[in-house]
């Protein structure tokens, strides 16, 4: 049992395979012009298409580790988050910012260049300039922008590499436009990297200029004062105190800028921080802010204060070392805790912070500790100049005059050079700042095109025309529904008699059309004979048959052209055989015959001529034929009446065979009619003509109680397509085993 399902199973795929094969047999010249369509654009398209030239630069992403001056807060975790970082940065590298940039970039490189020779995608409409180079310009920036979008980006997997490709029809612009891309990418880049180091410098150097202002200023007033015959020396206890005031008030400016440095630090961290998460900025200015903090840091600037002070009062060296001693022991205490409790609120911050945000976060914590420090730094100083204000203060009159100027330069001095040295610091730490981009390798015009791949254009365009090919026939065949071989008609369960190949000639040469007649050794002629043999075989001897009917579903499906080399076969076959034109509305019989319509078939039945006038004999032996004659208005009526039934007794009586041509049956009743008069009916079909469901409905009405319906004959059938082997083997053997003829009918 499961060796015969799976023998079916093989016929099932074998024979779908043949109809398949079958199918593309059928349509083998539209599947070749179509192929041959596809396959001749696709050489026009490759021979006529522009060279296109692609240039690549390379560049390496990698965190920044900041400045060489700064190390990080927590080393430990300065490489987390590295996939996270190169793909904002790649996102960067796409934004509309960067491209305009480009643009703009692209812009002044034409202008430079001043050749516009080496450009294509860059220039405005060159087919419009006629040679005249002096009036080409570049395109407008949203254009050039579009043209930037073009370019690929694209990370190497696994790696820190970056390529940028650009395309051309110029290899020099194709160059310009990645270098131009990565360039402008690299000085963005840094841009945003030294940023807040930017910023505080350009303080810096705000404050170096009003401070050296300040201190040229100073110098004039205190040489303005000794040429109007200020006095040129205080005693030694004035001096010190001026010295010890100078100090503390250079120290107090000075702390005041690192304040205002980390304010402005600060303040640029916190709109980021705020720009991405604003509640985490709280949170950390939270734990800056807290009392414990707070109070060590103020301790600490406290003692600090304490201890300058001692240094400034206290008299001999060995008690100034003794106290800077104590004073240094208790600040280290102090910071040691300071610094373990920040170590605690930092990992506390650092696991609560989300990994893209935890460097920034922690530079913001950094500076609100600063922040703090300083402040609290600002407020012991201050606290201590005025203190020492109120005894300069009791000073001779003479004395604060001269002492003031003094004091302002000696102030003025120090806190110049304190700023410059912070200004020279900053621009180091600035310039010293790495960005976190590196060009490896810069585009160069390529040598040799990239695209486009001219044998692989051919190659696709070749196998899209066979598919479009393909898919046309398989597409044709779905939607068709018309008869186009012998198995459709098996497959709709009716009893296929025989197949006659197509004729070409038939529309050109009339005298074919009786091709048993004029070609006897064809393939067509023996598809007759194997008719007639069918024919024959299809009823027991006992009960021959003698009258057949031959019709169609529709016109022009051959049935007269069957039905004429029908009776020829027999007539061939030494049967005495007649076949009369029933078709009494569109008759064609006479003029395969080449004589007048009538009188005929119907001139018989009104009494206007006898049945021996209208009988004709034909050049083929043992074959006679009566045409339709003058037609009636009523062919129904006449072919139903029992004058009909008369008629065909009667020549039943004289001839072997009779054969009625007679119209469509879908059209008219005339061929229901006769087929329960006859002893067998024939269904006509032409191959990829009658509708499937028009051949079914035909079977259906002549196949009645009588029982004539002996099967159906497929006209227009291609041999060659469907069934190849059939037409080799019948030439073999029909021209006595040599394959060869004199002529052969093409099919």
């Amino acid at each position: 049992m499961e060796n015969r399902i799976f023998h079916n199973l093989r016929e099932e795929e074998a024979s779908s395979l043949k109809d398949y094969i079958n199918l593309i047999k059928l349509n083998i010249i539209p599947i070749l012009l179509i192929s041959l369509t596809g396959l001749i654009v696709s050489v026009i398209y490759a021979y006529k298409a522009i060279d296109i030239y692609s240039s690549t630069t390379v560049i390496k992403l990698q965190k920044p580790s900041g400045s060489i001056l700064n190390s990080p807060l927590i080393p430990e975790f300065n490489d987390w988050g590295s996939d996270r970082f190169i793909a904002n940065e790649i996102e960067i590298l796409k934004s509309y910012r960067m491209k305009e940039i480009v643009a703009y970039a692209l812009i002044d490189s034409f202008h430079a260049i001043n050749n516009p020779n080496s450009f294509y995608l860059l220039i405005e409409k060159p087919e419009d300039t006629f040679g005249k180079t002096n009036d080409i310009t570049p395109k407008s920036v949203i254009e050039l922008i579009s043209l930037v979008n073009n370019a690929t980006i694209e990370q190497k997997r696994g790696l820190d590499i970056v390529e940028i490709t650009a395309e051309s029809p110029s290899p020099f612009e194709a160059a310009l436009i990645a270098n131009t891309y990565a360039s402008n990418y690299e000085k963005l880049n840094l841009r945003y990297e030294r940023q807040q180091l930017i910023t505080v410098k350009n303080f810096l150097e705000k404050q170096r200029e009003e401070k050296l202002n300040d201190l040229v200023q100073s110098e004039e007033n205190f040489k303005s004062f000794q040429e109007k015959g200020g006095i040129v020396a205080i005693d030694e206890q004035a001096r010190a105190l001026i010295d010890v005031i100078t100090d503390f008030q250079s120290q107090r400016d000075a702390t005041q800028i690192e304040l205002v440095i980390a304010e402005k630090s600060l303040e640029q961290y916190k709109e980021e921080l705020a720009r991405q998460n604003p509640t985490i900025a709280q949170y950390i200015e939270s734990y800056a802010k807290e009392p414990r903090i707070k109070r060590l840091q103020e301790n600490i600037s406290l003692l600090e204060s304490q201890r300058d002070l001692a240094l400034a009062n206290t008299q001999g060296a060995m008690r100034r070392k003794e106290l800077v001693d104590d004073f240094d022991s208790r600040i280290n205490d102090l910071k040691v805790t300071l610094d373990e409790q920040l170590s605690v609120y930092k990992a506390s911050i650092f696991a609560s912070t989300p990994e893209e945000l935890k460097e920034l976060s922690l530079k913001v914590l950094e500076e609100e500790i600063k922040k703090v420090t300083f402040k609290s730094k600002y407020e012991n100083l201050d606290n201590i100049v005025n203190r020492y204000e109120k005894r300069f203060n009791e000073l001779p009159r003479q004395t604060i005059d001269y002492a003031r100027y003094q004091r302002e330069l000696t102030a003025y001095e120090k806190l110049y050079l304190l700023v410059e040295e912070k200004y020279q610091e900053a621009l180091i730490n600035e310039q010293s700042t790495p960005g976190n981009v590196l060009i490896i390798d810069r585009a160069i015009p390529p040598l040799n095109p990239s695209k486009p791949n001219r044998m692989m254009i051919i190659i696709v365009g070749l196998i899209l025309g066979v598919g479009m090919g393909l898919t046309f026939a398989f597409v044709k065949n779905y939607f068709d529904n018309t008869v186009k071989t012998p198995e459709d008609i098996q497959n709709n369960k009716l009893n296929v008699l025989a197949w006659v190949p197509q004729i070409d000639t038939i529309d050109n040469n009339k005298d074919f059309e009786f091709i048993v007649a004029k070609k006897p050794d064809s393939i067509h002629s023996e598809a007759f004979r194997a008719l007639r043999t069918r024919i024959q075989f299809s009823r027991v001897k006992e009960n021959p048959i003698k009258t057949i009917l031959v019709t169609s579903s529709a016109p022009k499906e051959g049935k007269t052209f069957v039905a004429v080399n029908t009776a020829g076969s027999f007539a061939q076959a030494n049967k005495k055989t007649i076949i009369v034109d029933c078709d009494l509305r569109k008759p064609r019989l006479h003029s395969i015959f080449k004589i007048q319509r009538f009188p005929g078939f119907s001139d018989y039945f009104f009494g206007q001529a006898s049945l021996e006038e209208i009988i004709h004999s034909s050049e083929v032996p043992n074959l006679s034929y009566i045409t339709s004659g003058t037609i009636p208005p009523n062919p129904s009526e006449i072919l139903s009446s029992d004058q009909m039934e008369a008629f065909i007794q009667r020549i039943n009586s004289v001839f072997d065979v009779v054969i009625f041509d007679s119209p469509p049956i879908i059209a008219v009743t005339d061929s229901e009619i006769l087929s329960r008069l006859v002893d067998a009916t024939i269904l006509v079909v032409s191959a990829n003509q009658t509708e499937i469901e028009l051949m079914r409905k035909s079977s259906e009405m002549i196949n009645h109680e009588k029982n004539s319906f002996i099967g159906v004959l497929l006209n227009n059938f291609s041999y060659k397509s469907g069934y190849g082997s059939y037409y080799k083997y019948y030439y073999y053997y029909s021209q006595g085993g040599n394959g060869s003829t004199k002529r052969k009918i093409k099919v």
